[in-house]
C-alpha cells in the first residue's frame, strides 16, 4: 500500500501502542499531522514547546513507554531542550519528533535550519535524522529499542519536511516481545554480602519502577528488616508508612538521616545513580574514600563506576533485582534496633515544624497527606516550596510522585495535565512556587481545552525562594534579581476558564481545596505565604544572619 511518510511514521506509532502524543503544530511535519487525523491517538495541542516535551516525559514516568512530541524545527526543537534534559537526567524513556528543513537545503543556513545531532548530541541518548522515506519503520523501532533499553532515556529523530511527504511502499515492522533475564543467582550473592552488615542501608532509586517493584520492595524490607532510603524525588517506590522507610535523599535531607548514611558499614544501592544530590554534593559520601562498602546495581553497565569505587558491580534492572529479592528468605541479619532507630528519625522529621505567617505550609501539606485518596498523583517543579512537599507528605504507593531529578523549574504544572489526561479517575495536585508555575502556565489553555482538571497550589512568596536563600547565605541583605511581581493567579486561571480562588489562612485551604475539586475543571488555589517562610528549617532573617556570621 502506498503511503506517505506522515502516514507510515504514526502507523508504526500505532503498532507500539501509543495511544497520545503532546504536539505544537508546524509546518515542517504538516504529514505527520496528516497521519494522525486518521488514527485513534489523541493529540494534545499545548501552548510551547517546552509544556509538550515535559507532559511526554511524564507520560513516560507515567506508562513506563516512551512518551511521545512533536515539534517544529529551529525554535520549536530548542525550546523542547528543557524537556529531553528532564527525561535524560531521570532516566525516562521518550521520543521527541522534530520537523527539518528540505534535504536540498542543507548547509544554507536555510530558515529555522539545525543540526540536531550537534544540538541535543549530550542531553539525548541517541539522535538521529532519517532521510529515507522507506526507512521511518526503521527508525522507529531503533527508537522505542534505545529509549526503553539498559537506562531508559529520550530519543531524537529529525524528520526532513521532504522525507515525511515522500509516498513509498514500505511494510510495517512489528515491535519485538521484550524479557527480563532471571537474576536469581544475583539476588542471593547479595543476601550472602549484605548478611555480614551490622548498620546496613539500601537506597532505591531510577528508571523502570513500577507497582509490583514497590510491593517487592516492600517484602524484601519486611523479611530482612534493614533500612530503605529513597533517591531523591523517588519518595512512592515504597509506601512511607512502611517501618522499614527511613526516609528520602533530597536537597534538603533530613540531618539525622545524613548522619545515618555516613555511619553505614555496607550500602546496597538499587537503581540509583547516587549523585550529588543524595551525597549533598558528594560531601555525605567522599568519592575518594566512601567509607561504607557499596554494592551498586544498574540497569546500565557504566553507572556504577562513574563516581564511587564500588566493592561489587552488577548490570540489571532495580525492579528485577528486588523481585529476586523478595523471593528469598532472611539473610540472619540482626540490626532491629539500627532499623528501628531509623525509623524514628523519619517520624520526627515529618512532625510538623511550624513556619510564620497565617497560611502555614506544614500544615497545608499534612492536610492534604492525611486527606487525599492514597492514589492521588503529587507533581511538582522546581523550588524551595518543594521541600514542604518534600517532607511532610507521606507517599502510599507507586505513581504518586511526578517531580522532576534534574531539578527544572515548571515541570510540575505540564506534568500535572498529562497525569490528568492518563489518569482521569484520579485526583491530581500540582505544588508550584509563583515563578515555577509562571514558566509554563500558559498551558492552562491546553488544559482547559483537552479536559484536564488538576488542583493547583501555587504557593506565592513573591520572589525565587531557592536563589533568595543562596543569596542571603552568601551576600546577606544584598537582594538582587531574586523578587517578582506577581499576577493575581486567580483572576488569571479564571480568565483561562478555569476554576481560581486566593488563600490566606490556613484554616480555608480545605474548603477551597473541596469547592477546587467539585469544579470539575482545571482550579488554581493560589496560597500567600509569609515572606519570612524561606524553607522548612529556616526563615529569611535567619538565612540574612546566618551569612552575615559567615563573612564576619
Amino acid at each position: 500500500m502506498q503511503r506517505h511518510g506522515g502516514k507510515i511514521l504514526i502507523d508504526q506509532l500505532a503498532l507500539r501502542g501509543v495511544t497520545r502524543v503532546f504536539s505544537v503544530p508546524g509546518e515542517s511535519f504538516l504529514a505527520a499531522l496528516d497521519g494522525l487525523h486518521d488514527s485513534d491517538i489523541q493529540n494534545v495541542i499545548c501552548r510551547h514547546e517546552g509544556g509538550a516535551a515535559m507532559m511526554a516525559e511524564a507520560h513516560g514516568k507515567l506508562t513506563g513507554q516512551p512518551g511521545i512530541a512533536f515539534v517544529t524545527r529551529g525554535p520549536g526543537a530548542t525550546n523542547a531542550a528543557a524537556g529531553i534534559h528532564i527525561a535524560r537526567q531521570d532516566s525516562t524513556p521518550m521520543i521527541l519528533f522534530v520537523g527539518q528543513i528540505d534535504t536540498g537545503h542543507r548547509d544554507r543556513e536555510a530558515f529555522q535550519e539545525v543540526n540536531y545531532r550537534q544540538t541535543f548530541g549530550d542531553i539525548a541518548k541517541w539522535v538521529a535524522e532519517i532521510d529515507q522515506t522507506d526507512r521511518l519503520p526503521e527508525y522507529v523501532n531503533r527508537a522505542f529499542a534505545t529509549a526503553m533499553s539498559g537506562r531508559p532515556g529520550p530519543v531524537v529523530l529529525a524528520l526532513p519536511e521532504n522525507m515525511l511527504s515522500a509516498v513509498t511502499e514500505i511494510p510495517d515492522i512489528a515491535p519485538p516481545r521484550r524479557f527480563q533475564p532471571s537474576v536469581k543467582s544475583m539476588a542471593k550473592d547479595v543476601l550472602k554480602w549484605l548478611g555480614k552488615a551490622k548498620r546496613p542501608m539500601v537506597i532505591v532509586g531510577g528508571p523502570l519502577w513500577s507497582k509490583y517493584a514497590a510491593d517487592d520492595l516492600a517484602q524484601f524490607a519486611k523479611t530482612q528488616n534493614i533500612p530503605i532510603a529513597a533517591g531523591f524525588r523517588r519518595q512512592d517506590y515504597i509506601d512511607n508508612r512502611h517501618p522499614c522507610y527511613a526516609g528520602d535523599l533530597n536537597v534538603g535531607v533530613n540531618p539525622a538521616l545524613g548522619q545515618r548514611l555516613q555511619q553505614v558499614d555496607r550500602l546496597l544501592v538499587i537503581g540509583s545513580r547516587l549523585g550529588d544530590i543524595e551525597t549533598q554534593g558528594y560531601t555525605l559520601l567522599d568519592p575518594a574514600s566512601p567509607g561504607p562498602e557499596i554494592m551498586h546495581i544498574h540497569a546500565e553497565a557504566e553507572s556504577p563506576a562513574q563516581v564511587y569505587p564500588p566493592k561489587f558491580a552488577a548490570c540489571a534492572s532495580g525492579p528485577a533485582i528486588v523481585q529476586a529479592l523478595a523471593q528469598l528468605p532472611s539473610c540472619g541479619i540482626e540490626c532491629g534496633e539500627w532499623t528501628a532507630a531509623a525509623r524514628a528519625d523519619y517520624e520526627g522529621w515529618i512532625t510538623p515544624k511550624a513556619s510564620p505567617g497565617d497560611a502555614k505550609l506544614e500544615q497545608i501539606i499534612h492536610w492534604l497527606s492525611e486527606t487525599l485518596p492514597e492514589n492521588a498523583i503529587l507533581t511538582n517543579g522546581a523550588g524551595n516550596y518543594a521541600a514542604w512537599l518534600h517532607r511532610y507528605f507521606v507517599y502510599k504507593g507507586h505513581g504518586t510522585q511526578l517531580a522532576p531529578t534534574s531539578g527544572s523549574m515548571g515541570y510540575g504544572f505540564p506534568a500535572a495535565i498529562s497525569a490528568s489526561l492518563q489518569h482521569p479517575d484520579r485526583t491530581v495536585v500540582c505544588l508550584a512556587g509563583d515563578g515555577c508555575f509562571q514558566m509554563t502556565l500558559n498551558e492552562m489553555s491546553t488544559a482547559v481545552q483537552h479536559g484536564a482538571k488538576p488542583v493547583v497550589v501555587v504557593i506565592n512568596n513573591g520572589r525565587y525562594g531557592t536563589i533568595r536563600m543562596h543569596q542571603e547565605k552568601t551576600y546577606p541583605a544584598r537582594v538582587s534579581g531574586t523578587d517578582l511581581a506577581n499576577p493575581d493567579f486567580a483572576a488569571l486561571a479564571q480568565a483561562y476558564g478555569a476554576h481560581g480562588e486566593t488563600v490566606t489562612k490556613t484554616e480555608d485551604f480545605a474548603s477551597a481545596f473541596q469547592r477546587a475539586q467539585a469544579s470539575g475543571t482545571l482550579a488554581i488555589i493560589e496560597v500567600i505565604v509569609d515572606h519570612e517562610a524561606l524553607s522548612t528549617g529556616m526563615t529569611l532573617t535567619a538565612a540574612r544572619e546566618a551569612g552575615k556570621k559567615a563573612q564576619a
